[in-house]
């Protein structure tokens, strides 16, 4: 596996929580991934995170792959977590990990007396040139917060190139931006609901997302509920910038950032491939209307709470809301089996079904922490040395699957989700 390394200077950085998730980044093009480990990321309660023994074995998959490697260090740093930050910044250093993404001043002093590279998190609230300036002293990269225009990022970027503000390594400091993913209703991401509610932080990694729920607004001196067209009025869509990243990339952004750490690999893949091509097209002067369309199809086809095409990048004040709870993906995976075998010289796949029935014509994922995600339609299937036009849980068959799978990999069908229980909640 080798990833499609991109000619042009703009870098497209893709979310990993698992090894699937890290295979299929670097599978599809990503040229850099990011990731969190143990407790000091924004991630910290999520499912997918990994722990610091993996960081070698990160970085040797990406080194070997061309792929730059970003450790999240982002949360609020408090005297008890000094320690552990340490070891981890110096673990980091140790395994070759390119960059560590942080905002506290303990994180990004330390990680600098080792001689590592930071990046600066959105949670620093970058929104003018004189921060630039300031932090270009720690840093080479700077993630600028999320509610600037595409006016202000353009002033930006050309602000750094008047007035040669480097980073630590001497380069122009670059820009990066989010381009795909989860918004947050408070300012970039800076919110005390979950820890007010729940004690439970949001900016410790620990948010329990409670503004995703619907509610109701009652007038407590008279009971009554007041009318609300949605009652997800804090849980907004997701940002979707594939129908005018001509615009960003025109502004100078140097690196595009997918927002989901703790979503499947399947988005990795999908969120990662779209974009990776979105941008190829813009240097090829082939990015058109109708590949847009063709674009957004796919994207909407894994988790996404809606999409809210523009953003604050272009002016719009956050008012777009999921309507809602969950996903508004117009597929999803189901469970089919396990990979027994694979021939290589033939290019076909042995499966165990476990569960549902798999028949020609299907769109199935095949996943596994070497493997990654692969992506296919079924061509034939083969039962008992015969092709069928159908199998069923219970069968051992043989599939045709150009890119390797492995042993004990699980197979998955792509099927469209009904919209009739989201109907009547909305």
């Amino acid at each position: 596996m080798t990833s499609s390394i991109q000619q042009h200077p703009v870098e497209i950085m893709a979310p990993v929580g698992s090894y699937e998730a890290l295979r299929a980044a670097v599978a599809t093009g990503a040229q850099s991934i990011y990731f969190g480990i143990e407790q000091l990321n924004m991630r910290a309660r999520a499912a997918n995170n990994f722990t610091i023994q993996d960081l070698r074995e990160i970085a040797k998959i990406c080194q070997e792959n061309k792929v730059k490697t970003y450790l999240t260090l982002n949360t609020i740093m408090y005297d008890h977590d000094l320690g552990l930050l340490r070891t981890i910044c110096t673990a980091a250093k140790e395994s070759g990990i390119t960059a560590v993404i942080c905002s506290d001043i303990a994180a990004i002093h330390f990680a600098r007396s080792l001689g590592l590279e930071v990046h600066l998190s959105t949670q620093t609230n970058v929104t003018n040139i004189e921060a630039v300036k300031f932090y270009a002293q720690y840093a080479d990269v700077i993630v600028l917060a999320r509610e600037l225009t595409l006016q202000q990022i353009a002033l930006i970027c050309s602000e750094i190139k008047n007035q040669d503000i480097r980073g630590p390594k001497g380069e122009l400091v670059k820009i990066e931006i989010f381009a795909h993913g989860a918004l947050c209703v408070a300012v970039s991401g800076k919110c005390y609901m979950s820890l007010a509610t729940y004690n439970s932080s949001a900016n410790r990694g620990a948010c329990l997302q409670n503004c995703r729920r619907s509610y109701k607004i009652i007038d407590e001196e008279t009971g009554d509920e007041l009318v609300v067209d949605n009652k997800y009025i804090m849980s907004p869509k997701d940002l979707c910038t594939i129908g005018f990243i001509d615009k960003i990339l025109d502004a100078g952004v140097s690196v595009l950032k997918i927002e989901g750490r703790g979503r499947a690999p399947e988005y990795v893949h999908t969120t990662t491939k779209v974009y990776v091509e979105a941008v190829k097209c813009y240097f090829a002067g082939t990015y058109t209307a109708e590949k847009i369309e063709g674009w957004i199809s796919e994207l909407e086809k894994v988790f996404n709470r809606g999409f809210w095409h523009g953003g604050y990048y272009l002016g719009k004040q956050l008012g777009e809301w999921s309507g809602v709870y969950g996903s508004k993906a117009t597929t999803e995976k189901v469970y089919l089996g396990k990979v027994r075998n694979y021939y290589q010289k033939k290019k076909i796949g042995e499966f165990i079904l476990e569960a549902g029935t798999v028949s020609v014509g299907d769109e199935i994922y095949v996943m596994g922490p070497t493997t990654g995600v692969v992506q296919t339609t079924v061509q034939n299937v083969m039962l008992n040395d015969k092709n069928v036009p159908l199998a069923a849980k219970g069968a051992i068959i043989t599939l045709p699957i150009e890119e390797r799978v492995r042993e004990n990999d699980s197979l998955y069908k792509i099927v469209a989700v009904s919209r009739k229980e989201e109907a009547k909640t909305a």
